[in-house]
């Protein structure tokens, strides 16, 4: 987390005139934002462009890494917190976490601690690829200095962009399409972290893995026992990767084709009711006509 800018000014700082006029504009263009900047002498974090102007981050994930920056050290920032905090529900906020985390703007660790449990430390970088070893000024000051004095923000080293997702291993697909399995499949992935909370996956997880689980249900599987194929004996080490090890899971353990049954014939058709023409007695005929009795011959007939 940044700490408040010891070179701030104790006032706001003075406007110079001709500066942020409505009708300069740096491109030359008409029309784009205008600002109107007053200096923050307290209260205030130090954001990189870097984070706010990303091309790959969703606008949750930007706005999330902007608040969890400036909360101090040791405030709680796990998921039930930040959706009591947020309108956003809680599967939303695993998404956006998990996207700070690939672009490396979050590392999360579980660790052991005294008694057994098992706590999750999470580090907010506000520069991926810097680890600082100083308390001095930090990166996300410097390159605010560098935009307020250039108007734009410097270019980043490539030894800093994050490294790119890694695409997660393909999954077995259904024989068949059938929406009502896939929507079992859905709601089961979705509902895995209630077994284990290290299997939050995000959404774009949940859509690659649920073809895999319905190949699985085809197999004339009940959802208990997928679920139960997929989280039992789970590794002690941290996942950092769930859904590559659910991908891995899906595959590798996928049961064979239930054995070939004949389809059943079909029922028999009742013919239907008829009265008898003689004697009024119900039977079951094709065609109205006489009854069994009344169309026997007499005994005695010759």
């Amino acid at each position: 987390m940044d700490t408040e800018n010891p070179s701030a000014p104790p006032h706001s700082e003075s406007r110079i005139p001709g500066k942020n006029h409505p009708d300069r504009h740096r491109n030359g263009r008409p029309g784009g934002v205008i600002h109107d900047n007053a200096r923050h002498s307290t209260h205030f974090t130090v954001i990189g462009n870097h984070l706010t102007q990303h091309r790959e981050l969703s606008l949750l994930a930007i706005g999330l890494a902007c608040h969890i920056q400036s909360l101090p050290t040791g405030a709680p920032v796990d998921i039930k917190t930040l959706a009591a905090r947020f309108p956003e529900g809680p599967t939303r906020i695993a998404a956006a976490l998990n996207e700070l985390q690939d672009h490396g703007y979050l590392r999360r660790t579980r660790q052991r601690v005294d008694g057994g449990r098992i706590v999750t430390r999470t580090v907010s970088c506000n520069r991926p690829g810097h680890h600082s070893t100083t308390t001095g000024t930090s990166t996300g000051t410097a390159v605010r200095a560098a935009t307020e004095t250039s108007g734009r923000p410097p270019r980043r080293p490539a030894a800093e962009k994050p490294a790119p997702r890694t695409l997660l291993p393909a999954v077995p697909k259904p024989a068949h399409p059938s929406p009502d399995l896939l929507h079992t499949a859905l709601a089961l992935l979705a509902g895995l972290h209630r077994a284990d909370p290290r299997l939050l996956l995000s959404a774009t997880d949940v859509e690659h893995l649920a073809p895999g689980v319905t190949a699985w249900l085809e197999r004339d599987l009940p959802p208990t026992a997928v679920r139960h194929a997929l989280t039992a004996n789970l590794p002690q080490d941290p996942l950092h990767r769930p859904a590559a090890f659910l991908a891995h899971r899906l595959t590798a353990q996928l049961p064979p084709p239930p054995p070939f049954r004949a389809p059943a014939p079909p029922p028999e058709v009742p013919h239907p009711l008829q009265n008898c023409d003689s004697c009024d007695l119900a039977f079951r005929a094709p065609a109205p006509g006489h009854c069994r009795s009344c169309r026997s011959d007499p005994p005695d007939a010759a």
